[in-house]
C-alpha cells in the first residue's frame, strides 16, 4: 500500500477523489457525435477546474472539431516552463453488458475507482490540475506551467496539429509533461521513454449488390463475410509476420544488448496469462511477450462485422462486410507509408468477386524520449522520494502521436511520467484505476516541479 506524506493532499485527499468523480460523470465520447454536447460540457469542467487550481488566462480555445483547454501560471520568466498535455475525451464505453457499474456512475471497489476514463486519461489529467493546486496552495511553485489539454485524443488528434502550429508563441515550453501512459507496477515504478506509431483503416467489402437468399445463391456467389475473413486470415503467416510486402523495411530493429537490458524488467509470464485467463501467449515468432508488446509493429482487428446479427435465425448472404484494422508501429515506420502500403496489398489480394474499399481513419508516428534530459532526471528523483525506487525506463506499446507532433512543430521533447497499471483494463470495460495511485501520482507530480525547478 502507498502512503502519501504530502499533507495538503492528505488533507484535502477525499475532495481530489469526489471532484474526479464529478468530471468522469460525464460521458465524453468524441467518436460518438450523439455525445457531442457532453464533450463540450466536459471543456467547460474541465476550464473551471483549472481557474478553482488558481490558473490564469484560462480559455476554451476553438479548432475545427473539439476545443483545447489552455490556462497556465507564469511566475518568472527566467524560471523553467513545463507545458502539461493531457486530453479530457474519452473511448466509447461499448460492450456496457460487460461492465459491473454503470461506466459513467464511477464507483470505488477494492481501492480502485471503476469508470470510463478513470486512468485514460481523465484521472491523469486532473492529477496534474490538482497537484498545480497543491503547488500555489503550499506556495512549493518554483517554475511556469501552461495547460493544453484536448478533446480529440482518441479519435486521432486530428486538429490538433494545426492548433499548434498556430499557437507556437502560446506553447513555448522547456518540455511537454505527459499522464497517459503507465508504471510496470506499484512495487516497480517506470518512466515511460518509447512509444509505438499508429495506423487505423477500416475496410470494406462488397459482392452482390443486395443480400442474397443463402439457400438460392449460397455456393454460387462470393459472400463477402467468408472473403473478408479470408483476407485477413493472409495478412500474417504460421510464425506471425506480417505478409504486407516492405511492411517491415523501415523497422528499427534493437541490438541484442538492448534487448537483454528490456528483458530484465520485472515480468512473469504465468502471471500475465493468469491475469488475463489465457492459456498461452502469441505473437511475432522469435520475439519475448515484453518485445512484442514494445518494439515490434503489429496488426490487429479491432472490429468486424457484416450480415444479420439480430436474434434468432436469417438465411441470408450479405451484400457487405466490414472490419476496423489498426497496426502498431515502430521507429523509423511512417503511418501514412504503411497506410498505402496496406491499401495497394489489401486490394491486390481481393478476388474478382469482390469489390474491396480502404478508409484510412488516423494515425500517428512512433516515439522515443531521452533519459538523460535535465527532466527525466527531475522525473526519476520524484518517483525515488515517493516510491522509494528509482524507476526503470521502459518502452510501451501504446501510442500517443502527439509526441512526435511536438517535437517537429515546437522543438520540444516530451516526458511520459504516467501512473497506470496494466489492471486497470483502459479502453475494456471496467476501467479503473487505483486511488492510491490517483493520489501518489499527485504527490509525484509535485516532486517533479520542485527537482526540476532546481
Amino acid at each position: 500500500m502507498l502512503k502519501i506524506i504530502h499533507p495538503y493532499i492528505l488533507k484535502h485527499q477525499e475532495r481530489f477523489v469526489a471532484e474526479l468523480f464529478n468530471l468522469l460523470r460525464i460521458p465524453s465520447i468524441s467518436a460518438d457525435k450523439s455525445y457531442r454536447q457532453d464533450v463540450f460540457r466536459t471543456a467547460d469542467f474541465v476550464k473551471q477546474q483549472l481557474i478553482n487550481a488558481g490558473a490564469d488566462h484560462v480559455a476554451i480555445m476553438p479548432t475545427a472539431g473539439y476545443p483545447v483547454v489552455y490556462g497556465e501560471k507564469l511566475i518568472d520568466p527566467t524560471k523553467p516552463t513545463v507545458l502539461v498535455y493531457g486530453h479530457y475525451d474519452v473511448q466509447p464505453a461499448d460492450p456496457l453488458n460487460l461492465w459491473d457499474s454503470l461506466p459513467f456512475e464511477p464507483q470505488i471497489r477494492d481501492g480502485k475507482i471503476f469508470a470510463r476514463g478513470a486512468c485514460d486519461d481523465k484521472g491523469q489529467m486532473y492529477m496534474h490540475i490538482k497537484a498545480l493546486e497543491t503547488l500555489l496552495q503550499t506556495q512549493q511553485l518554483n517554475c511556469n506551467i501552461k495547460f493544453m489539454i484536448e478533446g480529440e485524443e482518441e479519435i486521432g488528434s486530428d486538429n490538433l496539429e494545426k492548433f499548434v502550429q498556430q499557437n507556437t508563441d502560446l506553447l513555448k515550453a522547456d518540455v511537454i509533461l505527459i499522464s497517459d501512459t503507465g508504471i510496470i507496477s506499484n512495487d516497480c515504478p517506470s518512466i515511460t521513454v518509447g512509444l509505438r506509431g499508429l495506423s487505423y483503416l477500416e475496410v470494406e467489402v462488397t459482392g452482390p449488390k443486395r443480400d442474397l437468399h443463402s439457400g438460392l445463391y449460397g455456393g454460387a456467389v462470393a459472400n463477402p463475410i467468408n472473403v473478408l475473413c479470408t483476407m485477413i486470415a493472409s495478412l500474417k503467416n504460421e510464425n506471425n509476420h506480417i505478409t504486407i510486402p516492405h511492411f517491415y523495411d523501415d523497422v528499427a530493429e534493437l541490438s541484442a544488448e538492448e534487448r537483454a537490458l528490456m528483458n530484465e524488467a520485472p515480468f512473469v509470464l504465468e502471471d500475465y496469462k493468469k491475469a488475463l485467463d489465457i492459456e498461452e501467449v502469441m505473437g511475432e515468432e522469435g520475439y519475448t511477450t515484453l518485445e512484442r508488446v514494445a518494439i515490434r509493429p503489429t496488426l490487429d482487428v479491432n472490429g468486424i462485422w457484416g450480415g444479420y446479427i439480430g436474434e434468432g435465425a436469417k438465411t441470408v448472404l450479405p451484400s457487405k462486410a466490414y472490419a476496423k484494422i489498426s497496426m502498431r508501429l515502430v521507429p523509423n515506420q511512417s503511418s501514412a507509408k504503411i497506410s498505402k502500403l496496406f491499401a495497394a496489398h489489401f486490394k491486390s489480394i481481393a478476388p474478382k468477386s469482390v469489390k474491396v474499399k480502404v478508409t484510412p481513419h488516423h494515425g500517428g508516428e512512433p516515439a522515443v524520449t531521452p533519459t538523460d534530459t535535465k527532466a527525466y532526471k527531475a522525473a526519476s528523483k520524484a518517483f525515488e522520494c515517493t516510491w522509494g525506487k528509482t524507476p526503470i525506463p521502459m518502452r510501451e506499446g501504446g501510442s500517443i502521436p502527439i509526441v512526435n507532433l511536438f517535437e517537429r512543430t515546437l522543438g520540444i521533447k516530451t516526458l511520459l511520467m504516467g501512473f497506470g497499471l496494466d489492471e486497470d483494463a483502459i479502453h475494456s470495460p471496467n476501467e479503473s484505476f487505483r486511488v492510491e495511485n490517483y493520489l501518489k501520482g499527485i504527490e509525484t507530480i509535485v516532486q517533479f516541479y520542485k527537482y526540476y525547478s532546481e
